[in-house]
């Protein structure tokens, strides 16, 4: 392996590395190691940049588009209420749950079909009287098994479907193909699920039910008539830069004023409602001109078009993430203010102002209408509840789930290629009124696009290189040459990259490796290759590993813990039998 191998073998665990242990990114870290692999001379251009033209990233940027018609119609949530029911148990609670979720995220984005669902299923088990923890990592886990049952279930399945005809010249794989393999692992999956989880899950109240009392958190005072403050700014009267609170929103003639500016001058009569520490109360009432209110009915509690509250879960991707509420800026850079944290299924007490923000914290929001709208684009937060979401257009989706069955019809029978079918679907969607233009923009998630197309050129240099070779060389040296042993070290290695980095980026990198073993055996690729695409889905065992457990982390009231507890088994049971079933289904040897 001459000196481009090695670099190359740098690189990958410089950003292995990278990710792992830093707040990066990945499509910035990966774009970097693009730009280093093409200006050392490892890659040309066209090998350098051909991840950005590769059917199957064309294919997911399109069927992003197809799930936000479906989902932006109410399309999912049309189905899941119509078969959710009134089950008298939580096994019967979770079996009507996962068997609409199953097929749904066989054909659709399970990202969008999660975020969905989320509010829904909160909604029905309060009706029902199950507790959210019982059904929230169950509702991330069976999305993440119907992922596995085709094709297009992932988006980790198309772009590895791409790189493998790219990378052998080979035609690759049709819809159904991993489903020989998905299904079984499914039934498995949601067997343990219904049965054991119902006992392995703890019984806990959400964050959404610890912020129903707001006057926990929230106090209100009262401006003087005809008193010193009348007509002084916020900034000068002393409430801006609290230390233990800070003013929320004001009350005037009837009306709110919300995410308050330092410049807006008080009157008589106002309201100031305060957030953070309420045994704060008594300091505030000695400030000349504040007097305690005297209202029957707390502002906070008052429903009025004016205040947009929403419960939003931290990224990964937030740039707020290990800053003090008051250090980033919160209200200016968001325009939002934070009423209460929740984090590990408990609200955080105490000064507000001084949390630093982590991945997964559960925020509920007075917002900006704007807010909503723009972190659809930005992603510094994965919304949750918007209370403010408009009513969807069902008439809607039922062509929207026309368009979708149209898209498998074509592809699953020959009619044109996975690629054109998709594009097709996705332009129609748009035409026909199901998904906007803006939210069509707003559905391609282009840190996730240009990840998978960065990684592509990672997994190039490592096949052309020599650097994969080189990794093989010393696998089959552990596994001395057994195939089944190849085909357990192919999935656990892919497994546990995914839980540390990204489930795309994990398969792009292994897929260059496994070609290049299976090469030099004279071993049949195929079911290699479906290991892999299986076990770049198994993400289970933290709430970091895949976006839907995160998603599902603050909603379910969850400790870390909770994840470890069902998703340790849950990876096991799905290593065990991925493995044990693909070498029955297909031939190890050529």
């Amino acid at each position: 392996m001459d000196w481009h191998g090695w670099l190359t073998v740098l690189l990958t665990a410089g950003v292995l590395l990278t990710l792992i242990f830093s707040r990066f990114t990945p499509d910035l870290v990966l774009m970097v190691a693009l730009t280093v692999l093409s200006v050392a001379g490892v890659l040309d251009p066209k090998q350098a940049l051909s991840g950005f033209s590769n059917e199957g990233l064309i294919t997911v940027a399109a069927m992003f588009v197809i799930a936000a018609g479906i989902s932006s119609t109410g399309g999912v949530e049309m189905v899941v209420n119509q078969l959710l029911g009134n089950p008298k148990t939580t096994q019967g609670a979770l079996l009507r749950l996962v068997l609409p979720l199953i097929p749904l995220s066989a054909f659709l984005n399970n990202t969008p079909v999660v975020a969905t669902m989320i509010p829904a299923v909160t909604r029905w088990s309060k009706r029902i009287g199950i507790a959210p923890s019982k059904l929230m990592i169950p509702l991330s886990y069976t999305a993440i098994l119907g992922g596995t049952l085709t094709l297009i279930g992932t988006s980790t399945n198309l772009v590895l479907n791409g790189q493998y005809q790219a990378l052998t010249g080979k035609k690759g794989f049709e819809l159904f193909d991993i489903t020989l393999i998905g299904l079984p692992v499914a039934v498995v999956g949601v067997l343990f699920i219904v049965l054991c989880m119902p006992f392995m899950l703890p019984n806990r109240q959400s964050a959404a039910e610890q912020f129903a009392d707001r006057k926990k958190f929230t106090f209100e005072v009262a401006v003087a008539n005809n008193g010193p403050l009348e007509g002084v700014t916020v900034a000068k009267a002393g409430l801006r830069n609290l230390q233990r609170i800070y003013l929320v929103e004001i009350e005037r003639h009837g009306s709110i004023v919300t995410a308050v500016s330092s410049e807006e001058k008080l009157q008589g009569g106002d309201r100031l409602v305060f957030v953070g520490e309420t045994s704060a109360i008594f300091d505030i009432l000695r400030i000349n001109g504040l007097v305690p209110s005297d209202s029957q009915t707390p502002v906070i509690d008052k429903d009025t078009p004016e205040r947009c509250l929403v419960e939003a879960v931290v990224s990964q991707r937030c740039d707020s993430i290990g800053k003090a509420i008051r250090d980033s800026h919160f209200r200016d850079r968001y325009g939002a203010v934070v009423l209460a944290v929740a984090r590990d299924g408990e609200a955080i007490q105490g000064n507000l102002g001084s949390i630093e923000l982590q991945p997964g914290d559960v925020l509920l929001l007075e917002a900006r209408p704007a807010f909503v709208t723009r972190q659809r684009v930005q992603r510094d937060f994965l919304l949750i509840n918007d209370l403010e979401e408009t009513r969807p257009n069902h008439q809607r989706a039922k062509l929207a789930w026309v368009l979708l069955l149209g898209v498998i019809g074509a592809a699953t029978f020959g009619l044109t290629s996975m690629l054109n079918a998709a594009l097709v679907g996705a332009a129609l969607i748009v035409l026909t009124g199901c998904c906007s233009i803006a939210e069509a923009r707003r559905s391609l998630d282009l840190t996730v696009l240009v990840s998978i197309a960065a990684s592509f050129a990672l997994g190039n240099a490592l096949q052309v290189s020599g650097a994969a070779d080189f990794i093989a060389r010393h696998i089959l040296s552990v596994a001395d040459g057994n195939p089944w042993i190849l085909l357990g070290l192919t999935y656990v290695t892919v497994s546990i990259l995914t839980e540390v980095i990204t489930n795309n980026a994990a398969a792009l990198l292994m897929l260059p490796i496994v070609l290049a073993i299976t090469g030099s055996q004279g071993l049949n690729p195929e079911p290699f290759v479906f290991a892999t695409m299986m076990g770049a889905s198994a993400s289970f065992a933290t709430p970091l590993g895949y976006q839907t457990n995160l998603m599902v982390y603050g909603p379910g009231g969850y400790h870390f813990k909770d994840f470890l507890r069902v998703g340790v088994p849950m990876n096991i049971i799905t290593a065990i039998t991925t493995v044990g079933l693909i070498p029955f289904i297909w031939p190890l040897q050529n």
